[in-house]
């Protein structure tokens, strides 16, 4: 290009360079708001706007202000009259010169309403501090507008229920020391970007609240953009989640941090070189987790300290101790462990909060210690393994709360306490302690109590008569003690009484009249004592009554009628249960009540027809009376329903299904016939415990049991149930307990059961199943934590389950041990079973988890007992009598150290008995009789006790039989003198009458020999098994009749 070319372009080129520098300008001139500043009278008729546009309402304010922060709230603008200056308005600040109005303070003002984008408010420019705290501005947005106050230094939005974005025009207010929009929970701050373009301008900011709203898509790592003049710096729950950057603790001017309620929130605190400003940190609620580093006694100015709720590991470092201008110091729930020396606390003179609950630390309390803490007000040391009473209390007067529950204090409660806190002390919970002896009168003397806990120790005595003179008492817990006498009436005096709890006492004598002029009374626990007499009208004054549980004493009375009758419809729960109410209840179930529990009582009669179906119950429990008629309909609220050990007759209501909420329905010990309902499908989806045993139901098993179904026990035992089993069993994979003994179902050996992988229980006992006992093959561990195995009294044959005994997994584990029970969630229903153990029936009303058997007597299995059965080594019974089993008993049994009792009579065994038999030291029950046994019967200290478990076994000989081994000698049967030709003169017609004669006579005496004898042993073995089965029928028949008659209890 010629030079006169350049020449010539170079005016338009210094053109578009002077436009491109204007055009930002004229954008942003584009952009923002018109500046129009208004007269001081326009200002004011502007606020009478922004006014008027707000109703005033105590609603908009009262939760925040007067209920949370106590602050009075009043509608400020209220006093706002036009025509007068509004500098004078109350919450309104102006320039002493210009007249301007710069401030605005409507915290707590009851403004309700929008506050619309293009409200009067914003055309204040002149405002350096806003404060719009406390109200409810209806889900408005932070509006762009705030965007025009370029000078604002502090701006305050908290709690007046703003949503939506933060406006990134709050970026505009470079001059901001303090933002604060905590308390709105619809706000939200979007992005990395977003955050970071919302402070990054703001380079004076000093305190930043942003408490409360969702940073759930902000990385904490943009943390670190914050200016460095930063001194407050408060997230409490925002949903923040990863990893803090530790740089944040380094800001030079950083004095305090609250990151607490981020319970997604990852930390460590700075290991070294941990020095500055800190004043106050709350990393309590979050995942912050590591040691506590020794450098934390570098921050000498730290008043207040809560790292509770968190992950921390290790010990407390005693460097913690030169922190002495520390006054709130809170470790609760974590993990610190190892001991902590109480001395390293003394220097805290101005301690007036400490808690380190639920850690695995040890505190050391030195008798001679010269701690003190004069200006302690709140001490909160529950389960850290205190032995003694902390004497250093002494010195603090002015202590409000103390929590010493869950250690091993012993002795008594010492008499100096009682002095220490007179007028100050409002909590004490001195629960779960091994204190003793009786408490003293002196204790009345602090009136200032309101919350007392004295549960759980020895201590023993009357229950103080002075107690009444504690008027502030608002909570009472002495529950699990060993107090006596009566209930004191001094107890009315406590007008403020929230909740009692005297439960698990020696108290007898009458529950006092007077309790009903406690108006507030709410909960009332006076369960597991010897009270009795009535129950006491006077209790249906009680009007803010919900829990009411006077259960297992001794009360004598007819069912309280009045209570349910009174306007008390604030009552929730009623627990009346063992006791000894008597008669009929003639009213409904009131509608507000939740739990109605009345079991083990002798209640009678018939119950309404509407007595639980127009109630929102969750549990009822009328289980171990007397009722009778038919079934009551439950709510369909429902969620457990107790009925058992009554005599309710008739089919089950079709109206019971309409409760698809049921957990737990237990029908057991009944009268009902009819079959098992079609609809009790609807229950699958929540239903874990169905009992209906021991009634009268019919039928076939239904296909009730739908995929995902959520069942854990199934007891249809001692019904008359027919058929086939329902295939639909095999879609509740929860399920521990299957119990269908004593029906009348024939099938086949249900190995499709095998594939369940939680079943601990099979009970098929009494039934006519019968065929092989054989697995499908197609899981690869059958029955895998089966711990019951109970197919006694069918007709299986064939072989012993050899596939099953080695799968048998549970049965092989001898780690359980101690007296855990089988697992259930719904701890008032406990799983029986009823086992052959030792011979008899037994009832185990709770399974053990150690409780191991195999029963597979009463059949026809045949051929060896397998070695691989001594595998099973936590076995406590094996039955196998009374079958066809042929063989030798298998030397592997000596491998069942647990075995208790063992049943092997009845059979074709042979060969000798094992000698290591006698080794079994846990074995208390052995049968071994009717076998083919022979040789010495072992010696040892447990089986020489066994009288008969030998008999009839010809071959045998030693202790305990008769015959010593090596000199008993069989003598053989005498010759006939009788010759062939004599013997034929005895055939004539005129002695048949008399060969019948004889026959009969001869033919009872060789039934006896026979039996006496065992022999023939095929005969023998023929009449036994017919004899069993009509005696097992006959007692099966009789037991059923009998439990009709006599409705046991304790089901």
């Amino acid at each position: 290009m010629r030079m006169r070319d350049i020449v010539s372009v170079y005016p338009f080129l210094f053109l578009f360079s002077a436009f491109l520098m204007i055009l930002p300008v004229a954008a942003a001139a584009l952009t923002a708001p018109s500046r129009q500043y208004l007269s001081h009278s326009h200002e004011c008729d502007a606020l009478l706007q922004f006014s008027n546009a707000f109703i005033n309402t105590k609603d908009a304010s009262e939760d925040y202000c007067d209920k949370d922060s106590s602050i009075t709230s009043y509608p400020k603008t209220a006093s706002w009259k036009n025509g007068s200056d509004c500098c004078s308005w109350d919450g309104v600040t102006c320039h002493p010169s210009t007249k301007y109005v710069i401030g605005i303070d409507l915290s707590c003002s009851w403004l309700n309403g929008t506050l619309h984008p293009n409200s009067t408010l914003f055309s204040l420019y002149n405002l350096r501090w806003l404060n719009l705290a406390g109200n409810n501005f209806y889900f408005s947005q932070i509006s762009p507008g705030f965007g025009i106050f370029t000078g604002m230094e502090h701006l305050n939005l908290s709690h007046s229920a703003f949503s939506g974005p933060i406006a990134p025009e709050i970026s505009h207010l470079s001059s901001l020391v303090t933002f604060n929009v905590s308390g709105n929970s619809d706000l939200t701050i979007e992005d990395d970007h977003s955050f970071r373009r919302l402070v990054g301008n703001l380079t004076q900011l000093r305190e930043l609240v942003l408490d409360g709203i969702d940073m759930s898509t902000v990385s904490p790592n943009s943390l670190t953009n914050l200016s460095s003049t930063l001194t407050s710096l408060s997230l409490r729950d925002c949903n923040l989640r990863g990893i803090f950057p530790v740089a944040i603790f380094h800001l030079s001017n950083l004095r305090s941090l609250s990151l607490s309620h981020n319970s997604d929130l990852v930390g460590t605190l700075p290991q070294t070189n941990w020095i500055g400003p800190l004043v106050s940190l709350d990393l309590s609620n979050t995942i912050f987790h590591g040691s506590f580093p020794a450098s934390v006694g570098n921050l000498r100015s730290m008043n207040y300290l809560d790292l509770s709720h968190s992950r921390f590991t290790g010990p407390i470092p005693p460097a913690l101790g030169n922190l002495d201008h520390l006054t709130h110091l809170d470790l609760a729930f974590n993990n610190f462990s190892g001991i902590v020396d109480f001395e390293m606390f003394a220097r805290l003179k101005n301690l007036q909060y400490l808690s380190f609950p639920r850690n695995n630390l040890t505190v050391m309390l030195q008798s001679d210690s010269n701690c003190s803490f004069p200006s302690l007000k709140v001490l909160i040391l529950p389960n850290c393994k205190l032995t003694e009473f902390p004497h250093f209390l002494s010195s603090s007067s002015e202590l409000e709360e103390l929590d010493l529950s869950g250690n091993k204090i012993h002795g008594g409660i010492p008499e100096w306490f009682w002095r220490v806190g007179r007028d100050t002390l409002a909590s004490l919970d001195l629960s779960d302690n091994n204190f003793t002896g009786e408490i003293p009168s002196s204790f009345c003397q602090v009136s200032s109590l309101y919350s007392l806990h004295f549960s759980d120790n020895r201590l023993n005595g009357n229950i103080p008569r002075c107690l009444g003179n504690l008027s502030n008492l608002w909570q009472l817990d002495a529950s699990n003690n060993s107090f006596t006498g009566e209930i004191p009436s001094s107890i009315c005096q406590l007008s403020s009484l929230y909740s009692l709890y005297l439960l698990g006492n020696r108290l007898s004598g009458t529950i006092p009249n007077c309790l009903g002029n406690l108006s507030s009374l709410t909960w009332l626990e006076l369960s597991d004592n010897q009270l009795q007499g009535p129950l006491p009208a006077s209790l249906a004054n009680c009007t803010s009554l919900e829990h009411l549980n006077v259960s297992y004493n001794e009360m004598y009375d007819t069912f309280p009628h009045w209570l349910l009758n009174a306007p008390l419809y604030s009552l929730l729960v009623l627990d009346l249960q063992s006791n000894k109410f008597h008669g009929a209840i003639e009213i409904p179930i009131p509608p507000q009540i939740s739990y109605f529990l009345i079991s083990d009582n002798d209640f009678a009669g018939r119950l309404p027809i509407n007595f639980s179906l127009d109630s929102n119950a969750y549990f009822i429990d009328l289980a171990n009376n007397n009722f009778e008629g038919p079934l009551p309909i439950p709510p369909s609220t429902i969620q457990s329903y107790y009925i058992a050990n009554n005599k309710f007759s008739g089919d089950i209501p079709y109206q019971v299904c309409n409760a698809t909420r049921l957990q737990v329905i237990d029908l057991s010990i009944n009268h009902l016939t009819g079959t098992i309902p079609h609809c009790f499908s609807n229950f699958n989806a929540s239903l874990s415990i169905l009992d209906l045993r021991a009634n009268d139901f019919v039928g076939q098993i239904p296909d009730i049991f739908i995929p995902k179904a959520s069942l854990r026990t199934i007891r249809l035992s001692q019904n008359r149930l027919r058929g086939t089993l329902s295939r639909s069993l095999v879609h509740c994979k929860n399920l521990q307990v299957l119990d269908l003994s004593e029906n009348e179902l024939e099938d086949h050996f249900p190995y499709w059961l095998e594939a369940l992988p939680s079943l601990q229980v099979l009970n098929l006992r009494s039934n006519k199943f019968h065929g092989l006992v054989d697995s499908s093959g197609e899981a690869d561990s059958p029955f895998p934590k089966l711990r019951i195995f109970d197919i006694s009294a069918n007709s299986f044959s064939g072989p012993l389950p050899a596939k099953y005994i080695t799968n048998l997994i549970a049965m092989k584990d001898v780690t359980s041990s101690g007296f855990q029970y089988m697992d259930s969630k719904y701890g008032h229903y406990q799983d029986s079973i009823t086992v052959v153990m030792k011979g008899s029936d037994i009832e185990l009303v709770k399974i053990l988890i150690v409780f191991t058997t195999i029963d597979f007597s009463g059949n026809f299995f045949e051929g060896e007992i397998p070695e691989l059965i001594g595998d099973l080594k936590a076995l406590k019974g094996l039955n196998l009598s009374h079958n066809n089993l042929t063989g030798r008993i298998p030397s592997s049994l000596r491998n069942l150290t647990n075995l208790e009792w063992l049943d092997l009579s009845s059979n074709e065994l042979n060969g000798e008995i094992p000698v290591e038999l006698a080794d079994l030291t846990s074995l208390t029950t052995l049968n071994l009789s009717n076998n083919q046994l022979f040789g010495p019967i072992p010696k040892g200290p447990q089986i020489d006790t066994f009288e008969h478990s030998f008999d009839r076994n010809l071959g045998l000989c030693g202790h305990p039989l008769p015959n010593a081994c090596g000199t008993d000698t069989v003598d053989s049967p005498p010759h006939s003198t009788f010759s062939e030709e004599e013997t034929v003169h005895w055939i004539e017609w005129r002695a048949v009458p008399m060969g019948y004669g004889c026959g009969l006579v001869l033919g009872i005496s060789s039934c006896y020999i026979m039996l006496e004898t065992g022999r023939p042993r095929w005969l023998v073995r023929m009449l036994e098994r017919k004899i069993y089965r009509m005696t097992k029928r006959k007692r099966r028949n009789v037991a059923s009749r009998n439990r009709r008659r006599r409705s046991p209890r304790g089901q």
